[in-house]
């Protein structure tokens, strides 16, 4: 079993930084495609970014591309999304995610989650 806790979020305005990470416990997250969704009110659960288990590929939803930038740490069982250029549309409830390497913007493979970090985002 692996736990996600995800850390970072906060309260901050529009063109702000933020930078969400996402700790395991228990386990490694070694061998996981780590993925971070995000979940506005009223909305559907929607993709943001994927990682490899190296690291050496990384995706993005096209509304994130250039603003966000996913990473991971194995040594530390961490996985990390920098924001920048927030935008008030990009105000959710952001959740990490692990999952088999097949898994990528369809949530349903992934097989754990952490509660979710609030990020909102003021005009």
């Amino acid at each position: 079993q692996v736990q996600l806790v995800e850390s970072g979020g906060g309260l901050v305005q529009a063109g702000d930084s933020l930078r969400l990470s996402c700790a395991a416990s228990e386990r490694t997250l070694r061998t996981y495609r780590m993925g971070w969704f995000r979940q506005a009110p009223g909305k559907e659960r929607e993709f943001v970014a994927a990682i490899s288990w190296s690291g050496g590929n990384t995706y993005y939803a096209e509304a994130v591309k250039g603003r966000f930038t996913m990473s991971r740490d194995n040594a530390k069982n961490t996985v990390y999304m920098q924001m920048h250029s927030l935008k008030p549309e990009d105000t959710a409830v952001y959740y990490c995610a692990a999952g088999p390497p097949a898994a990528l913007m369809n949530p349903e493979p992934y097989d754990y989650w952490g509660q979710g970090t609030q990020v909102t985002v003021s005009s």
